[in-house]
């Protein structure tokens, strides 16, 4: 049976309070000083490893134009590396430097134990609920028709500001 939409509309509030809550919370554990948006680069580009700008932008569901501003402040800063393809000259792959694969570390054991002490009265076996539930949801999200429809619609939306 389909989920219903006063469950899907339930689901996209929670969804949408759960990320607000989640940066509020666990954005005092970066000590970084970066935006949380280059964090996110480097959390997705530790994911698929190194990869060309295109790949990573689609990742992130953001246009290349706006990847390329974030890689090159995250070259800048020594967090990435970027060199040309060897493959095709034209193109840049892009990978994360050792101070960003430190950086990251760092950062996530911060996120880690501050979520792990807020999770104080969850068993165990709540919390593996909890990661099941959110990565079924994420692979849903996640498959290509979806991924589809929102990178057409950051295409579309270029410029404007979201909630």
């Amino acid at each position: 049976m389909a989920v219903q939409t006063a469950t899907a509309e339930d689901l996209v509030e929670e969804v949408f309070l759960f990320g607000r809550a989640l940066r509020n919370i666990l954005g005092g554990a970066d000590t970084s000083g970066l935006p949380p948006a280059l964090l996110g680069v480097l959390h997705v580009l530790a994911t698929v490893g190194q990869c060309r700008q295109m790949e990573l932008a689609s990742n992130l569901c953001v246009s290349q134009s706006s990847l390329s501003r974030q890689i090159a402040d995250l070259v800048d800063a020594g967090f990435v590396e970027r060199h040309a393809d060897p493959e095709d000259g034209r193109v840049s792959l892009v990978r994360l430097s050792e101070s960003g694969t430190e950086l990251l570390r760092a950062n996530r054991e911060r996120r880690a134990e501050r979520l792990r002490t807020l999770l104080g009265e969850w068993s165990e076996e709540e919390a593996h609920e909890a990661v099941t539930s959110l990565r079924r949801l994420k692979h849903t999200f996640m498959t290509p028709p979806v991924r589809r429809a929102v990178s057409d619609a950051v295409s579309q939306n270029q410029g404007r500001t979201h909630l």
